[in-house]
């Protein structure tokens, strides 16, 4: 990591399905999932899935600011979510899926309170929107068969994408967006 590169940390459900939308933009140096904001030390899988760690599965991002601005991963990281379901994402259930912004710095949670607001005055869902913004904490990676599973496994990865729901939500929120 270059002195200049920064982080970024967002929880969207599954974090399978949050690495691939980050994993193809220029300027995006590497995207690691993992799980944050929890009291456990080194939590497993297992530990995170039994829900009792605290954490919730994320995925950390190494980015050039100079490449690829804060501000567009937010973008990015909205349309991959549904932001109004608070109690996990599509399939997945539970605190260890919620969705949430953790920002790195003071500058990253102004920029997340306001692409969150911005979000509210458009006005694109019936539901108020329920992403939490909080401090990053530690970040412990998930096992090596968790990291880009989307290319390790691509039929397992698209069969969930499908099957979860997601597939379905993102494609018909991009839709809905695309007028803008």
């Amino acid at each position: 990591m270059k002195s200049t590169d920064e982080k970024a940390t967002f929880a969207g459900g599954c974090f399978w399905c949050m690495v691939k939308p980050f994993d193809r933009y220029d300027g995006v140096k590497q995207v690691l999932s993992g799980y944050t904001g929890g009291h456990t030390v080194n939590p497993t899988y297992k530990q995170v899935c039994q829900g009792d760690t605290g954490h919730t599965e994320a995925v950390e991002i190494t980015f050039d600011p100079t490449k690829i601005s804060y501000d567009t991963l937010l973008d990015i990281f909205w349309h991959q979510i549904d932001p109004t379901d608070a109690e996990g994402q599509f399939a997945d259930r539970g605190d260890s899926y919620r969705p949430a912004i953790f920002y790195h710095s003071e500058i990253q949670r102004r920029q997340a309170e306001a692409s969150k607001q911005q979000l509210i005055e458009k006005k694109s869902y019936i539901k108020p929107i329920a992403v939490s913004i909080e401090p990053a904490s530690t970040f412990y990676p998930a096992e090596s068969y968790h990291q880009d599973f989307y290319q390790k496994q691509p039929d397992r990865y698209n069969q969930y994408f499908r099957l979860s729901g997601r597939e379905t939500f993102v494609k018909r929120h991009a839709k809905e967006n695309s007028d803008e």
